[in-house]
């Protein structure tokens, strides 16, 4: 599996934006709970089937629960029965996507482009019937959901 580029179709090149939201350490650990900063700034992983947005059907927008930046829409979610919220596109520009190689395999890690908090994984040609072939497994503590008015 490859690095996917939204914009483009191409690979991304070996050079990320700068993040928009910068912080110290200490004012990430202020900020965000324990569990919320070891997923988050940590790049750990909740519990499957724990997420409180796991199954949610709200229609709304998920953001960036360190930053508040848009990354998806309810639209883009679905049922994967995975464990954790899974969603086939992110909002333009809203996540990086970058190769992962701990826990002895290759994945693609998904952050938020603004303050580069860790969200999840995205994975692709599992099957499922998207738009895309993708599907984003993001975390749902790394997520806020704002239900449309």
């Amino acid at each position: 599996m490859g690095l996917f580029h939204r914009e483009s179709g191409s690979a991304p090149s070996e050079t990320e934006p700068a993040a928009t939201v910068v912080r110290s350490d200490e004012e990430w650990r202020e900020q965000l709970s324990p569990a919320e900063y070891q997923v988050l700034r940590q790049a750990g992983t909740e519990r499957p089937f724990v997420g409180e947005y796991t199954d949610t059907t709200t229609v709304g927008v998920y953001n960036c629960r360190a930053c508040g930046a848009e990354l998806f829409r309810s639209e883009t979610k679905f049922p994967s029965h995975c464990g954790w919220p899974s969603f086939y596109a992110p909002e333009d520009a809203a996540v990086i996507e970058r190769v992962d190689t701990s826990l002895g395999m290759r994945r693609v890690e998904v952050v938020c482009a603004a303050c580069k908090s860790h969200l999840g994984h995205v994975f692709e040609g599992e099957g499922y019937g998207t738009p895309t072939d993708l599907r984003y497994c993001i975390n749902s503590i790394s997520m806020t959901l704002q239900p449309a008015e």
